[in-house]
């Protein structure tokens, strides 16, 4: 699989931004520790999602090509693969749920997509992404159970290690695992990164509770702020993540938020809340020992799609 995330890392860096990686001497000096942020923002479509949607896609038939593709999700996942079904030219259909952030759901239509609406559940979204698929024949591109996919996402990683070198920690946010399994398999595999830690917040933990327990968490029912990390984990990631992934350390909202507010505050830096847990759980595992002084610490920010329409109305109420 080593191989396999290499390869990829190849393939998409022809066409995906090579983000950032960031540092704050004011977070280093509050943690005592250096730390370096991979800014998955500053991806096309908003998040990491592109990686693994370009790697997926472009391995495609021409015959899946020519039929058309189809996905689900709440917002990034849709952004990445309308995003490839456009400089790929494919017809794109994305099924979401119908509470999904407007931002979202605009970008994705953007694209170029066709957006179909569901309930806000994971029976529901398949149960839609299968009925379309019987009746058109596209090809289901799955945000993250999907070898292709996790082996995309992994890709960041591959960058952010070619870019820092002896890294001690890495901190990726957990949804579906998509993005932990492919960063951990590599960090691992490539002796690059010893330790591998999840952070996932503690209103849609069932990722923690399948780590902690052994046996995969199929009742959820996530509420969080954090709407990239509403998922549960697949049979696939969950197995990864029991191997590869050291910890896995939940967050409350506030301390999700005042994460996201400090990196908009002080790094200028637009995040969403799902990239906040990252450094939430840093801050957590500093507090409470679990990660020790003087590491070198890697944070993948995983997007930065936020709904600021709210912010710019009370602008415009002020200067109307």
């Amino acid at each position: 699989m080593l191989e396999n995330i290499i390869n990829a890392s190849a393939r998409i860096a022809k066409v995906a931004n090579h983000t950032p990686v960031m540092t704050s001497s004011t977070l280093n000096e509050e943690l005592n520790c250096e730390i370096f942020m991979k800014c998955e923002n500053f991806q096309k479509g908003g998040a990491f999602k592109f990686r693994g949607a370009y790697n997926a896609i472009s391995k495609l038939t021409d015959e899946q090509k020519l039929k058309g593709i189809i996905a689900h999700s709440s917002g990034n996942h849709a952004q990445g693969v309308a995003l490839v079904g456009k400089i790929l030219d494919i017809k794109t259909v994305i099924v979401m749920p119908d509470n999904a952030p407007q931002v979202k759901i605009n970008a994705t239509r953007g694209y170029g997509a066709e957006v179909i609406f569901c309930p806000p559940t994971i029976e529901d979204r398949t149960r839609v992404c299968d009925a379309e698929i019987d009746k058109h024949g596209y090809t289901l591109i799955h945000p993250y159970d999907n070898e292709n996919i996790i082996e995309g996402a992994a890709s960041a990683c591959v960058e952010l290690t070619n870019e820092v070198d002896e890294l001690d920690v890495l901190i990726v946010p957990i949804g579906g695992g998509g993005l932990i399994s492919g960063s951990s398999i590599y960090a691992k595999l490539s002796g690059k990164i010893p330790i591998v830690i999840g952070a996932e917040p503690l209103g849609a933990d069932d990722a923690y509770r399948s780590f902690v327990s052994e046996e995969r968490v199929l009742s959820h029912v996530p509420k969080t702020i954090c709407d990239g990390l509403l998922t549960t984990l697949s049979e696939r990631t969950f197995n990864y993540i029991n191997k590869y992934v050291d910890e896995i350390i939940t967050v409350e909202e506030r301390e999700i938020v005042e994460a996201m507010k400090f990196v908009w505050e002080r790094m200028k830096i637009i995040i969403e809340p799902s990239s906040a847990t990252v450094l939430a759980a840093l801050r957590k595992g500093r507090a409470s020992g679990s990660i020790d002084d003087n590491l070198r610490v890697g944070m993948i920010f995983s997007g930065g799609n936020v709904d600021i329409n709210e912010f710019f109305d009370k602008i415009y109420a002020k200067i109307n």
